[in-house]
C-alpha cells in the first residue's frame, strides 16, 4: 500500500516539475521554480508518508480485531465441542452406572437364592434325619409286633390243635367252594343280562353320537408357509450379510428357510405358538417397511402380547361356545393356546371341542349332566400344553391342574382317567375316554398311521444291525422285505444263512407286523482296480 502512494506523489511532482519547466524562461527563474518544487515535493513526500503511517495503524488496529474475532470464535467452537464431549462422556457413565446397578441386584438375587437353597438343603438333612429316626423305630416296632404274632400264633395252636397252615388250608377250600358256587351264578347273570342290553345300546350311542358331530381333516404342525409380494422382499427381510433375518430368528425361536421358492419363505418350529409369531411379526415388518434388528425386536416383543390376548379371547369364545361357564381364568388360557398345538397332526382345539360335543351327546343319552361331560371333555387333554418341560403323562398332568383350578371330583377323575392312568370313580371317565378314540380314530383325524408305519420300518431296519458283521440295511417292499448286506471279511456263506435265520427270529418275537416279513442276507466280494 505504501508502494502504490509513493509512486502516486512521484507522478504528481513528475507533472509538476514538468508544468514548472516549461514556464521558465531563463535558468534563473528555473531553477527558483524547481527549487519551490522539490520544497513542495518534500512536504508532499512527508505528508504522504504521514497519511501512509495512519493508515498502516488503522489496518493493524482492524487486522488485530479480526484476530481477536477469530481467536473468540475458535474459543466458543472449542466450548461447545467440549460441552458436546462432557455431555457423552456423562451419558456412558451413566449407562456404565446402570449396568452395574444391574449387575449388583442380579449379584443380590443370586445371593439370596443361594442363601435359600442352603437353608433349603439344611431343612432336607435334619428331615432326612428325622425320617431315619422314625424309620428305625417303625423297623423296631414292626419286630415287636412281629414276635407278638408269633407268640399268639402259637398259643392258638396249643389251644385249637390245628397249625395255623393247616387252619388256613380248611378255611380257604371252605370259603372257595362257596365263593365259586355264588360267583358263577352272579357272572351268568350279569352275562346274559349285558348280552342282551348293554352291546346293543352302546352301539346305537357310539353310532349316533358319530352321526351328529362334524370332523375335520389332519392339518400340518411344523411349517407355516409365508407368501411374499415379490421376491425383492427377500434380500429385505435377509438384511445385510443376514443380520435381519439372523435377529428374527433369535427373537421368534423359528428357523426361517429362505430358498428358490417363487415369492415365498417358510417358517419352521415344532412349536405352533412361536410359529404364529414369527408369521405375525414377519407380516408387520413386510407392510411397515423399516426391517432392522432393533425394529424386529420390537415388533416381536408386541405381536407376543397381542396373542396373548388373542389365546384368552379364543378360551372365552370356546367356552361360550360350548356353554361352559365360571371356567378359572388360567384353564381359559390353556384352552386359547390349544388351537396352536395337535397330537398327531389333529389340532388340539378342534379335537377337544369334538371330544366335549360327543361327551355331551352320549352323557344326554345315558340321562346324565351333559354341562359336566362337555367340561370334562373340553378339559381332557389340557396336559398336553403345558408351560414347562415335565416327564408325567398329560393325563395326569391335565388332572393336578382341574384340581389346582377348582374343577368337580366328577371332571377330574374324567381327566385323569381316559388313558386308564387311575381308576375311573364316575360314569363321566368312560364317556370321556370313549368321546377321545372317536375323535381320534376316524379316517384322517391323523397321521397316526403313516408315523406309526415309518416308525416300523425304521425298527425293522434297526434289528438287522444289532448283530455282527451287518454294513447295511433296507427296509423294502412296503416292509415286507428287509435286505441286508454284510461284511464278506467278517461274514462267510454259513454265517450269513445262520444270520438270515437269527434275524428272522428276532422279528418275530420282538415286532408287531401284518403278513410276513421276508429276510435276505447278501455277502458279495468285489475286487476293484483302477486303469490309469
Amino acid at each position: 500500500m505504501e508502494t502504490l502512494l509513493y509512486i502516486s506523489i512521484g507522478i504528481i511532482v513528475g507533472f509538476v516539475l514538468t508544468y514548472l519547466l516549461k514556464g521558465a524562461f531563463d535558468k534563473k527563474r528555473s531553477s527558483s521554480i524547481i527549487n519551490k518544487a522539490y520544497k513542495k515535493a518534500d512536504e508532499i513526500l512527508v505528508k504522504a508518508q504521514e497519511e501512509a503511517a495512519q493508515i498502516k495503524k488503522i489496518a493493524d488496529k482492524e487486522g488485530e480485531a479480526l484476530k481477536k474475532e477469530k481467536i473468540l470464535q475458535a474459543k466458543e467452537k472449542f466450548l461447545e465441542l467440549k460441552e458436546k464431549h462432557e455431555k457423552h462422556v456423562i451419558e456412558r457413565e451413566k449407562r456404565v452406572s446402570d449396568l452395574e446397578k444391574k449387575a449388583k441386584e442380579k449379584e443380590s438375587l443370586l445371593a439370596m437364592e443361594l442363601a435359600q437353597n442352603k437353608k433349603l438343603s439344611q431343612d432336607l438333612v435334619e428331615k432326612e434325619k428325622l425320617y431315619q429316626e422314625r424309620l428305625n423305630f417303625l423297623d423296631k416296632k414292626t419286630d415287636e409286633i412281629k414276635k407278638t404274632h408269633e407268640r399268639q400264633l402259637e398259643l392258638l395252636e396249643q389251644i385249637a390243635g390245628y397249625s395255623v397252615d393247616e387252619a388256613k388250608s380248611e378255611l380257604i377250600e371252605t370259603l372257595k367252594e362257596d365263593a365259586k358256587i355264588e360267583a358263577m351264578r352272579y357272572i351268568q347273570d350279569t352275562i346274559e343280562e349285558a348280552k342282551m342290553t348293554a352291546q346293543k345300546e352302546a352301539k346305537k350311542i357310539v353310532i349316533s353320537t358319530i352321526q351328529r358331530i362334524g370332523t375335520e381333516e389332519a392339518i400340518e404342525n411344523t411349517v407355516t408357509t409365508f407368501h411374499l409380494e415379490s421376491d425383492e422382499v427377500k434380500g429385505r427381510i435377509i438384511g445385510r450379510e443376514g443380520r435381519n433375518i439372523r435377529a428374527l430368528e433369535a427373537a421368534t425361536g423359528v428357523e426361517i428357510i429362505v430358498d428358490d421358492t417363487p415369492e415365498s419363505i417358510l417358517l419352521s418350529g415344532f412349536d405352533p405358538i412361536r410359529r404364529e409369531i414369527a408369521r405375525l411379526s414377519l407380516h408387520k415388518l413386510v407392510t411397515d417397511g423399516r426391517i432392522h434388528p432393533a425394529r424386529i425386536e420390537e415388533v416381536v416383543r408386541k405381536t407376543k402380547n397381542q396373542l396373548d390376548e388373542e389365546i384368552i379371547e379364543i378360551g372365552k369364545r370356546t367356552i361360550i361356545d360350548l356353554g361352559i361357564h365360571s371356567l378359572h381364568p388360567e384353564l381359559v388360557k390353556t384352552v386359547g393356546r390349544m388351537k396352536y398345538r395337535s397330537s398327531y397332526g389333529q389340532n388340539l382345539l378342534q379335537h377337544s371341542r369334538e371330544v366335549a360335543k360327543i361327551c355331551g351327546i352320549m352323557a344326554s343319552e345315558l340321562g346324565l349332566n351333559p354341562k359336566i361331560a362337555k367340561r370334562a371333555g373340553l378339559l381332557h387333554d389340557i396336559g398336553k400344553v403345558p408351560t414347562d418341560e415335565t416327564e408325567m403323562p398329560h393325563a395326569l398332568l391335565g388332572m393336578q391342574w382341574a384340581e389346582k383350578y377348582g374343577e368337580s371330583p366328577d371332571v377330574v377323575n374324567a381327566i385323569g382317567a381316559h388313558h386308564d392312568e387311575i381308576e375311573m370313580t364316575s360314569l363321566y371317565a368312560p364317556i370321556v375316554q370313549v368321546a377321545d378314540a372317536i375323535s381320534g380314530a376316524r379316517p384322517g383325524a391323523r397321521r397316526q398311521i403313516l408315523e406309526s408305519y415309518l416308525k416300523r420300518l425304521k425298527e425293522l431296519e434297526q434289528v438287522a444291525f444289532g448283530f455282527p458283521g451287518v454294513q447295511k440295511a433296507y427296509a423294502i417292499q412296503a416292509g415286507r422285505e428287509l435286505r441286508v448286506i454284510v461284511e464278506s471279511e467278517k461274514v462267510d456263506d454259513e454265517k450269513a444263512k445262520q444270520l438270515s435265520f437269527e434275524i428272522t427270529q428276532k422279528i418275530q418275537t420282538e415286532m408287531t407286523y401284518p403278513g410276513q416279513v421276508k429276510v435276505t442276507v447278501i455277502r458279495e466280494t468285489r475286487a476293484v482296480n483302477i486303469a490309469r
